[in-house]
This record gives structure tokens, sequence and C-alpha cells, in this order.
């Protein structure tokens, strides 16, 4: 009989039950680690062996002390084999308890790379890739300086934070002064970049022993910053197959995976063709699935589901075995998303063949449709985003900090 080995998931986000359900039925136990406030989510708990719960501090913060207090106590009568983050928040601590319990995978820095954004900037210069011109915020000279050499508008963000949370665009030196001050003792947590106008990607792929099994590639039609800054409609659609932008960004994303250590997990790294000289800058990574239903996206143009692949990956490393890729389709498909004025929106109306996937959430709006016909994708986009503002779009402030 094969080796049952366990697996302690961690997410602090209500995400992730395609991996436990496929983590359950790979033949493992299964143990989540999660926010106490999520009790009452409808996790998959048929396929959880145990969950425990940790207490958020009122900062919204955890206390690895404590976390790994909680984990020694259950590791006296349970063994633990594998360490997996299912949130982007989670990739860090993750880390953490695999170096103090010296468990197999990501440890501490390699974890950085794919979580904190100035480590990527560092780590991805370092290997010869494109960055935008960034700096720490550190130390006033080197903030100086930075100011002289680079062109506004800039972005302050924060190294640690998912999504466009906490992003701040200033167009002088005088402006990022301004910020900079603002931030105070915490202006070490943030960094500095150009903002370099152009269409910005997305590739969500597969790694397995430091190659890529699975990849495709999406262009934004409207990015998580603007939406969240600016209250539009998120929008992305798969980019043409075989086209020079999704052989340019297949290569600029086997080089960042390469530079940053990748080894086996699921990715999802963002890039921004500059529309001045039409190169490929690389944005950002973390290890694990992208947010935002764009994994339902990808599945609905290439079959994979990558919460149920990424599952296998990790239980076959573990175990030594072979991972094999189910086949792959290649359709196209787009996603739409916006907040609604009603709390459970009519959606009667939207009833094209073409729809794959519908959102279940209350005050939001949304599809995701698919058709071999790139085309007709971008002409369902145009057509939603038009009625969706006209009958139901509503827009909230972006949040000063996480809602984690």
């Amino acid at each position: 009989m094969a080796q049952s080995l366990s697996f302690l998931c961690v997410s602090t986000f209500f995400k992730g039950n395609e991996f436990l359900r496929s983590c359950k039925q790979a033949g493992n136990t299964v143990y989540l680690l999660t926010n106490k406030k999520l009790e009452h989510k409808p996790w998959v708990r048929e396929f959880i062996d145990e969950v425990f719960y940790i207490e958020e501090k009122p900062d919204g913060s955890f206390s690895m002390d404590e976390i790994i207090a909680g984990l020694a106590y259950m590791m006296r009568s349970k063994k633990v084999d594998r360490i997996v983050a299912l949130d982007d928040f989670d990739v860090e601590r993750a880390a953490h308890l695999r170096e103090h319990f010296r468990i197999p995978g990501m440890g501490q820095t390699t974890g950085r790379h794919f979580r904190d954004k100035l480590a990527m900037r560092m780590k991805a210069q370092e290997a010869g890739i494109k960055v935008p011109m960034f700096s720490s915020l550190f130390n006033d000279h080197d903030i100086f300086e930075y100011t002289q050499k680079v062109t506004f508008p800039c972005v302050v963000k924060p190294r640690s934070e998912a999504s466009a949370t906490g992003i701040k665009k200033v167009y002088n030196a005088e402006q990022l002064w301004e910020v900079v001050h603002h931030l105070g003792d915490k202006r070490h947590e943030y960094l500095v970049e150009q903002f370099k106008p152009g269409d910005v990607f997305h590739v969500d792929s597969l790694s397995v022993n430091g190659k890529f099994v699975f990849t495709r590639c999406s262009q934004y039609l409207s990015t998580p910053m603007e939406v969240a800054h600016g209250g539009g409609i998120f929008r992305s659609v798969t980019v043409p197959f075989g086209s020079k932008d999704d052989k340019a960004l297949q290569k600029a994303n086997a080089q960042v995976m390469k530079a940053f250590g990748m080894n086996y997990s699921a990715s999802h790294s963002e890039f921004i063709k500059d529309h001045e000289t039409g190169e490929i800058i690389f944005l950002e990574t973390a290890s694990r699935v992208g947010g935002a239903n764009l994994a339902e996206m990808v599945e609905a143009s290439s079959g994979i589901n990558l919460w149920r692949e990424w599952a296998i990956i990790e239980t076959a490393m573990a175990k030594e075995g072979e991972y094999v890729l189910p086949p792959v389709e290649n359709n196209y498909s787009g996603i739409i998303i916006s907040l609604s004025n009603h709390q459970y929106p009519n959606t009667e109306g939207f009833n094209d063949p073409e729809i794959y996937w519908r959102i279940d959430m209350e005050y939001h709006i949304g599809f995701i449709v698919k058709s071999d016909n790139r085309a007709r994708i971008i002409e369902l986009l145009d057509d939603y985003t038009q009625r969706i503002y006209d009958n139901f779009h509503a827009s909230a402030p972006v949040p000063e900090k996480s809602a984690h």
C-alpha cells in the first residue's frame, strides 16, 4: 500500500478547498491551520482530518511564537510531513514553520523571493531580468539619489501586501518625500519603483523539478491596481496562443523561476509590456495559485484545475513519485468581475452559450466566458462591461491596510 503522508495546509484566508479535496483524495492525511474567524466558512470538512485555529491580534497579524508553540504541541502526537501555504499571506509563515521544524520544502530565503517585493526586485536584477527602476526606503541618501535618476511618476508599495492594497502613486520628488515621512517607522516595509505605462499580463504555471509542466499567459484588460484605485471592472483574457507576446512571457517567466529557485509548486507571475520600448518587464510573482478567480479562468481555457494539480504535484514530490499532467485544451477564456449595487444581482439576462462560470458572492457580479475564438471573448467582455456599468456597477474605496 502506498505510503500515507500528513499535510498541514495553512490558509488565513478562505480559499484552497479544491487543494484540500485533491490532497485528501491522493491518500494523504490533511490538517488545516486557519484563522479562528473563518471557522464557519464552508470548508470541505469531509476532506479535512482536523482543523486548527489561530487567533488574530487586534492589528490583524498572528503571533509566530504562538503558532510554533501550538504546532509543537500538536506534533507530540501527530506527524507533519509537508507544510503548504494556500494564500499569499501565508507563504512566509509556512517557510518559517518548515525551517523551525526542519520539514522539507521552500525555506525562508527562497520564500522571501515569492513574497517580498524588494527581495524580488533585487534577485531579478541580479539575474539580469528587466525590472522597473526601484529603491528601498531605508536610507535618505539612497532615496535622494533615486529621485535624481528616475523619471516620475513612481509608486510606493508595501513589500509584503498582496493585491493593490496600500499602493500610493507619486508624481515628483516632493510627493515621494511626503509619503516617506508619512510612513514614519513603517517606511522599511515599503519600496518605491518607477511606474511604467504598458499592458499588464499574468502567467499561471505549474512546476516540477525546476521545469514548467504547464503555463498559460493572460492579459489584464483592467489591472488590479486600476480596479482597486479607480473603482473599475476587473477583466482578463487569454493571450493568443503562439503569439510573440505568448513566447516572450513564457521566456521571461522561465528566467524568473530559475533565478528564484522554484523547484515545484503552482506560481502566479505578473509582467508589464512597456508601451515605449515593447520590452517585457517583471513586476511580481507568488508561489501559489492566482487569486480573483483566475484559476477558474485558466481552467476554462485549458481544462487544467491549478489547485487540484498543485495538490497532486505536492504529493508526488513528497513520495518521490512521477507527476503526469492531464491533457491540455487550448480554448480562449475571459473573466469579468465587478462590485454590484444589488446584494444578489439578477443575471438571467446574461445567457450566452459561452458562459462557463458565474460568481456566487453577495454584492458582486461576474462571469467567465469560453470559446475557441478570442475575438468572440473580447466582444462578450466589452458587451458585459457596458451592461454592468449601466445596470449593476458599484465601487468602494481601496482599504489603507489589508483586510487580513
